[in-house]
């Protein structure tokens, strides 16, 4: 029989209370402790399979605490970090800015805390959490219907809200993308909504990794002619490359060292 600490246990009451899923400063504020503190009782409990660990937050491992988007999100980590690092680099402080609720924007906007005085606009929730109340930045969740797996709002209420800004720039993320068809989704709401927000904006952006490459999904989104700049992990090939040069849409390979970014 396994044996929590009390701290374990508390750990544990407060993702329930939460819905099942949290972020480290969450669980921290909720637990009046420190993150360090929190990550410890996380590492614990992960060992004896009650939670699972994922970028910035835990999930209590399960039927409801076990969503989908956990589950991607710890997929190929390094790489969504590295394109994260790459993604920032193109924003600059004051910007206008969309982000969807794609597992590598969720890295996004840990590399944009940093950033002042952005106005965001997005349609997740852990987007909004993680860079709510950040150097005068102004954050907007938008409405709709909730999705659990994908932890942010669909539909037609978020569309109509989403029309409501000029973006400087949009970043997106895909779940494939095709040398014949474009960017594809698997969820028919993400793929509308990505189509939306990418008419209201100056830029378009998507990031995604190397493992997406001609991957099928049903639904389609933007072309590549709609995009105005792509950012993944490793260069793009074959009848993919040719597509993507003919659109003119502007590669930035994600080569860099993690630690050398960090350290600039």
């Amino acid at each position: 029989m396994i044996t929590h600490s009390h701290r374990e246990l508390e750990l544990l009451s407060v993702l329930r209370r939460l819905g099942g899923s949290a972020r480290n400063a969450d669980l921290a504020k909720a637990l009046d402790v420190s993150e360090e503190t929190v990550r410890r009782a996380v590492k614990a409990l992960s060992k004896s399979g009650a939670v699972a660990r994922v970028h910035g937050g835990a999930y209590l491992v399960g039927a409801q605490g076990d969503p989908s988007f956990f589950r991607r999100i710890a997929q190929h980590e390094d790489e969504k970090r590295k394109i994260a690092v790459a993604v920032a680099e193109h924003v600059e402080d004051g910007m206008c800015l969309f982000l969807d609720v794609g597992t590598t924007t969720a890295f996004v906007a840990e590399e944009l805390r940093g950033y002042a005085r952005l106005t965001i606009a997005t349609n997740s929730i852990g987007v909004a959490q993680a860079l709510v109340n950040h150097n005068g930045n102004s954050v907007h969740l938008l409405g709709g219907e909730m999705q659990q797996d994908e932890r942010g709002t669909f539909g037609s209420l978020t569309e109509a809200q989403a029309r409501g800004f000029a973006y400087d720039l949009a970043l997106l993320s895909a779940d494939g993308l095709s040398s014949s068809h474009g960017f594809l989704y698997v969820n028919a709401s993400e793929a509308q909504l990505g189509t939306v927000v990418g008419q209201c904006s100056d830029k378009v952006l998507i990031a995604l990794d190397h493992f997406k490459f001609e991957k099928r999904a049903p639904y389609r989104g933007l072309t590549l002619d709609e995009v105005d700049f792509l950012v993944t992990d490793v260069p793009p090939t074959g009848d993919l490359s040719h597509r993507i040069a003919s659109a003119g849409v502007e590669i930035d390979i994600a080569s860099r060292d993690l630690n050398e970014a960090q350290n600039d």
